[in-house]
């Protein structure tokens, strides 16, 4: 299938000497050091979210969408993730590079109900697990996006809500047993919602207890299904 990458050159190693823009400079995949080719010591992974989502508009402006895409002006929004996943596993493919990784919310759109969510993802991970065969890109990890809906406003698992702190966690586990599934090597936990506002509502001992418990049953789960990648906290203010 054709695509906006489809007439782009495969970016290969020209030495620092190349005045080639589509060409690495530095980054020789294959050259050893210390025992390790370079993509063994530096796994690079092209992740999904700033390179397909982002629509290149200026966060303090207007939000209008700068970067034309084909999968932008799609109106169906199931239609504009497969445009998206071709396109992505052909730029992947150019670059050459060993990885990608991604959030649930990055690959499929959000449907009405969780179930109706997770067949969407369901179907496009499918798909995306068949052009990772063909295509020979692993996938260094992936996590859930626990953080764009409002839902979240309050937290994921420090949410004084049990709906949402159950339904983060139902989240969590089906995109933990597709990072599995995909033979991820690490699966992301960011907690971009947790935390509080203000002290005087807030029971801090409480709310650690439940995002404890919350990363507990993830592990938890990580072997029961036999996952044998590394759970990831990663730390943003």
């Amino acid at each position: 299938m054709s695509t906006a990458y489809s007439d782009l050159p495969v970016v290969k190693y020209e030495g620092p000497q190349s005045t080639n823009p589509l060409s690495y400079r530095w980054y020789d995949a294959n050259r050893v050091v210390l025992g390790k080719t370079l993509a063994e010591h530096l796994r690079p992974a092209v992740c999904y979210w700033h390179n397909f989502c982002w629509k290149g508009e200026d966060v303090f402006g207007l939000g209008a969408t700068a970067h034309a895409r084909a999968w932008f002006a799609e109106g169906d929004a199931v239609k504009s993730a497969y445009l998206k996943l071709d396109a992505a596993f052909d730029f992947f493919g150019k670059l050459g590079l060993p990885y990608w990784c991604f959030h649930d919310r990055d690959v499929a759109p959000e449907g009405a109900t969780l179930a109706e969510s997770n067949r969407i993802l369901d179907g496009l991970l499918e798909a995306a697990a068949k052009k990772m065969q063909d295509g020979k890109v692993g996938l260094l990890w992936g996590t859930a996006n626990l953080f764009s809906n409002p839902r979240f406003m309050s937290g994921a698992a420090t949410n004084p809500d049990p709906e949402v702190f159950a339904f983060s966690a139902a989240q969590v586990k089906h995109v933990l047993e597709w990072t599995h599934r995909l033979g991820g090597q690490n699966y992301v936990l960011w907690g971009g919602r947790e935390g509080y506002e203000t002290l005087l509502n807030t029971d801090m001992k409480r709310e650690m207890a439940n995002y404890g418990r919350f990363l507990s049953a993830v592990v938890e789960h990580k072997h029961k299904i036999g996952f044998k990648g590394t759970i990831l906290i990663e730390p943003k203010p």
